[in-house]
């Protein structure tokens, strides 16, 4: 009995959640002007971080991702992918998690895609999981200096990161990225 009351009050917070995710949505205009001020803040916190970008086959730009919650915690951000430098489309980054969350974070993320294949294989998947449908490297130095070989040899690489720089404490794991059909 205890544990049917657990489930639905994970259930309906989850739900609830991803409601009000849903309410947070904001046009186009307002991604693609987040999206710019997310990469300039980006590139400024290391020169590297351009040239990484541009050798890069894709990235995918979320500059307010917001997780919350109560033991039972939520994320939810909306972004774009890029393809030389180029919106080519919307999408929404999710999660859902059981565990040691109180209050209400907001950072930013970007997944670079390193190889034509594992762009080739994002978008050929509807509704993409960070760790089931592919591993990322998540880089966590905030080193402002060039990026060693081997990182730049990863077929995708993930950054996280607030105002004062890169977050290399959180993981990218369970995350699901959507493309956005219709944003306004």
């Amino acid at each position: 009995m205890k544990i049917n009351r657990v489930l639905i009050t994970t259930g309906l917070t989850i739900f609830a959640m991803a409601a009000a995710g849903a309410a947070l949505a904001v046009s186009k205009a307002d991604i693609d002007q987040r999206v710019t001020t997310t990469l300039d803040q980006f590139q400024a916190m290391n020169p590297s971080n351009k040239s990484l970008g541009k050798k890069s086959a894709g990235m995918l730009v979320f500059p307010l991702v917001t997780k919350g919650g109560a033991g039972v915690a939520a994320e939810y951000g909306e972004g774009v992918l890029q393809i030389d430098g180029k919106t080519v489309g919307y999408y929404s980054v999710g999660a859902a998690s059981v565990g040691l969350t109180l209050g209400v974070a907001k950072h930013s993320e970007i997944i670079m895609f390193m190889t034509k294949d594992s762009l080739d294989k994002f978008t050929a998947t509807k509704g993409w999981s960070i760790g089931a449908d592919a591993g990322i490297t998540v880089v966590a130095s905030s080193a402002s200096g060039e990026y060693d070989s081997k990182i730049e040899q990863k077929p995708i690489l993930g950054f996280k990161f607030a105002e004062k720089g890169l977050l290399g404490d959180l993981s990218l794991e369970g995350e699901k990225i959507s493309q956005i059909k219709d944003p306004r």
